[in-house]
């Protein structure tokens, strides 16, 4: 492998993505325009594919003198397609915009494993596929690259037809700024299956769960909504910027010893054993592929459930108190 974990990619070669033209495809306003402006500044020749309907995207990167076309008129011109956008639009889009225009010799990065990795796209033969995934907002990965730093990346490579795939994934995370750095070498499958555990265990799934069950424990009790309200979920805030910058040891020693008991302590009776063997049981339907075929057919059926359990959790009491205390906190906006 070119790269190993932490390393700075030292044989990464300005030279080999400077040698290609480059698609930069989707999500401008996020990703793609610190993709599209590093490559630009490194020498890289770069066209933008974005849809028309996507105005507001389409006008930041014309005003920044980019090429700007429909993003099959994009994979048409360029032999190195970034494919940025979410993967729901990927895998509808890809069949029809991308795979048509891509040649033999040709590369595909991805910034998401997730359609690769249970196939819902299929690359075609011949055609290098890659994944660059850096590990922080668009924003702040153009940020960084101007002020002469850079942000960690993951990096994967699934398919190497040409057997140029490692330098070529290297040189293009050196052209946004990632190896200064360092890169994080991983799999299709394990960046695939970790990003989708995470969601839906941790972030977007177990934490607000736990959060909701919290308020209606308290609630429950007597507690004012308010209140119950502000220690459940308002405050979550400070307590995750504590271990986003210093970890959950850094956490612990933030905040007041008997905070620090009481969390250590009483932590490990709400997410117990029973809690790991459900999260085994998540991890299982991830990894066998059953969480994507179930997704993929709520997704063609117009995301009923989605829209079902979204409007339910609106109407959640926490929400309804959230709202009133959020109307007399304006600095939250």
């Amino acid at each position: 492998m070119a790269a190993s974990a932490g390393g700075t990619g030292d044989t990464a070669d300005l030279s080999v993505v400077r040698s290609r033209r480059v698609a930069v495809i989707g999500d401008y306003l996020g990703q793609g325009h610190a993709h599209a402006l590093g490559l630009r500044d490194c020498g890289v020749d770069v066209v933008v594919g974005l849809p028309a309907e996507r105005a507001d995207a389409v006008a930041a990167a014309a005003d920044e003198g980019l090429p700007v076309f429909e993003p099959a008129k994009a994979a048409a011109q360029a032999d190195v397609v970034v494919l940025l956008a979410s993967d729901e639009v990927v895998r509808r889009h890809f069949d029809a915009d991308i795979a048509p225009n891509l040649a033999e010799g040709d590369a595909v990065l991805f910034r998401s494993a997730v359609n690769v990795r249970y196939g819902l796209v299929e690359v075609p033969p011949g055609v290098d596929v890659a994944l660059v995934g850096a590990l922080a907002p668009g924003d702040v990965v153009r940020r960084q690259f101007v002020d002469g730093k850079g942000v960690p990346c993951l990096i994967a490579v699934a398919a190497d037809a040409s057997g140029l795939a490692w330098p070529l994934a290297l040189s293009y995370a050196k052209a946004i700024g990632a190896t200064r750095a360092g890169l994080i070498p991983t799999t299709f499958a394990e960046q695939a299956q970790a990003a989708l555990f995470g969601e839906q265990a941790v972030t977007l799934g177990g934490v607000p769960a736990l959060v909701r069950a919290g308020f209606e424990v308290l609630t429950e009790a007597g507690c004012t909504p308010e209140v119950a309200y502000v220690v459940c979920l308002h405050e979550l805030r400070d307590a995750v910027d504590r271990m986003y910058r210093a970890g959950l040891a850094g956490l612990r020693e933030s905040v007041p010893d008997a905070a620090a008991y009481g969390g250590l302590t009483r932590g490990q009776q709400v997410i117990g054993n029973a809690v790991q063997d459900e999260l085994r049981r998540v991890l299982g339907q991830i990894t066998d592929g059953s969480f994507a075929a179930e997704w993929v057919a709520e997704d063609d059926a117009g995301r009923p459930e989605l829209r079902r359990l979204a409007e339910e959790e609106g109407r959640h009491g926490i929400e309804e108190a959230g709202r009133r205390l959020r109307d007399r906190m304006p600095w939250l906006g």
